[in-house]
Parts: structure tokens; sequence; C-alpha cells
């Protein structure tokens, strides 16, 4: 999103777009799946005085936005990726902790059959699914 977007959309809202804002969603693009504090060190390297708490309420304004969203890829913090990124099912090693994607028609027919047995619809973009990766099982991390 360009700035200029970035900028009628939070005018739109009432808000305004402010260099923090903009260093915290540059961060979540440019790092993929981040964590808060991953956010943070990174904003940190350009802006020393944004703090932690900045990072959180900033996060949970661009994910109201639908400029970013998160998914629990552990039990930890969650993990933020822009919005604009294609909609994807995680796959989370629980042994290595390595995160792979996969194209969420994979898990369509289970959202399906959780629909018409359960009346359940499945938010598919915040699926992570944990198992062990295959270089695990083969044996190839060390």
């Amino acid at each position: 999103m360009s700035d200029s977007s970035l900028a009628e959309l939070l005018r739109s809202r009432g808000l305004r777009l402010t260099a923090q804002r903009q260093l915290i969603l540059e961060a979540v693009s440019e790092l993929g799946h981040a964590t808060p504090e991953q956010v943070h060190n990174a904003v940190k390297e350009v802006a020393a005085g944004v703090n932690i708490t900045t990072i959180y309420r900033t996060l949970e304004l661009l994910e109201r936005l639908g400029l970013v969203t998160h998914t629990h890829l552990s039990h930890g913090s969650p993990t933020y990726h822009a919005a604009g990124a294609n909609e994807h099912v995680h796959l989370v090693c629980r042994q290595c902790g390595a995160v792979d994607e996969i194209d969420p028609e994979v898990v369509a027919p289970l959202a399906g059959r959780l629909a018409d047995e359960r009346g359940f619809q499945a938010d598919i973009g915040h699926m992570a699914i944990f198992g062990i990766c295959g270089d695990c099982r083969n044996g190839d991390i060390s």
C-alpha cells in the first residue's frame, strides 16, 4: 500500500498517518511473518524511541483497518503478516519451528465438511496446522 493510500484510509477513519504507523506496517510487510517483538526489533533499528506498547496498539489498529492479519503459530505472541499477501494456511513444525505455507484450497474440503455437518464456518486465513516437517521426519535437520 502506498503512503498516500494509507494516509487516505487513516484519514477516512479520523486518524492520521504517523511515522510510527508507517514504519510498523513496513516492518510487517518486509518480515513476512513476525511477532510484535520481531516488529519492534526491526522498527527500533530505524526509530529507537518506539516502545513495544506502541507496536501492539498499532498492530491492533492496522488489523482493524484490514491492513494486517494475525495467526497463532505457537503459545507465545501472535504472528502478523500483511493482509494483502495471498491467504494461506500455516504449517508449523513442532520440532524445528519452521513455518511453511499452503494454499487454503488444500483444507477447503475440511472447511466444507465442518460447515455441512456442524454449521461451523472455519476461518482458514487464521489456520495453523502443527506437526513435524518432512526434513525433521527424515532427519535432515541437525
